[in-house]
């Protein structure tokens, strides 16, 4: 696909030079794979919302042609995390393209603190995410954002590019084969889209499978009350064991399984597919009832 960039907004090389002059092969052991078409790289930026005045937090920038794109869009200021340090030279030459209005941060996304990064760069407010994930860290740094014990999050919204099997995931409705413990933790408390989905072919190197842009907005208030360690605890279980019934697979929790579930107002036998949110929900402080009253 073409990496030509458009001239009049874009002060720098195409993709394809910038990755040449720096000799950076996509590696592997990172999950990486570079997007070089700034037109979709555009496309992702626009999905994140009208840019003018936002910030953006970016994970795994790579080259940076997402970033590029954030900044060609409007983004008053991107903070970019990359862990590679070979990337970092190819960051710099954007962000002296685009003076004072990108962040470079050489550090690994998993171990990042939010709140407290933020703070140190005196931006105030929630962000706005947008990243073209790591294949091999996507979910992990999904579900951290997501279970967060500080709510609402640090986060005004995600854009995030995902594997296509992970996407639907996320908006995967109960009774389905894509519907699991990641749709429960996401849904509880964010409301999650897939916009449109991405050719293996506009990578390098293309991977083999075809990728999804997911817009995640969160929830003020979860859609049913739980304790989140609670709802994290009785999904893994219940889902832990996904065609077993519930007497069965809750049976991880307590000795009575059976009871649990129906203190709970559902069905024994029901496997964790056929559950709605709300029923994990409910699910959850059953237990916590329980626990608290043993």
């Amino acid at each position: 696909m073409p990496d030509t960039a458009d001239e009049s907004t874009d002060p720098l090389p195409p993709l394809r030079e910038v990755i040449a002059a720096h000799g950076l092969a996509a590696k592997k052991s990172l999950g990486q794979n570079f997007l070089l078409d700034l037109n979709l790289t555009r496309r992702i930026a626009r999905a994140a919302g009208p840019l003018e005045g936002a910030t953006l937090y970016e994970i795994g920038p790579g080259p940076g042609g997402l970033t590029r794109a954030l900044l060609m869009e409007g983004a008053k200021r991107v903070i970019a995390v990359e862990r590679d340090e070979r990337c970092i030279p190819a960051l710099k030459d954007i962000g002296a393209a685009y003076p004072h209005r990108l962040d470079i941060v050489s550090a690994d996304a998993l171990d990042i603190d939010e709140r407290a990064r933020l703070k140190d760069l005196k931006i105030e407010g929630p962000v706005r995410v947008a990243a073209n994930l790591p294949y091999n860290v996507g979910t992990t740094l999904l579900v951290k954002w997501l279970t967060s014990e500080t709510w609402p999050p640090f986060w005004q919204s995600l854009t995030l590019m995902f594997q296509r099997e992970v996407a639907e995931r996320l908006v995967a409705k109960p009774s389905t084969k894509a519907y699991g413990r990641l749709s429960v933790l996401t849904q509880w408390r964010a409301k999650a889209k897939i916009l449109f989905d991405v050719s293996p072919r506009a990578f390098t190197p293309p991977p083999k499978i075809t990728s999804s842009v997911v817009r995640i907005e969160p929830l003020m208030e979860p859609v049913a009350p739980a304790r989140l360690g609670d709802l994290e605890k009785v999904t893994a279980a219940a889902f832990g064991h996904r065609r077993k019934m519930l007497r069965q697979s809750l049976k991880s929790l307590t000795p009575d399984g059976e009871g649990l579930a129906r203190a709970a107002g559902l069905d024994p036998t029901a496997r964790a597919e056929t559950l709605s949110v709300t029923d994990f929900a409910a699910l959850a402080r059953t237990w916590r009832a329980a626990v608290e009253t043993a």
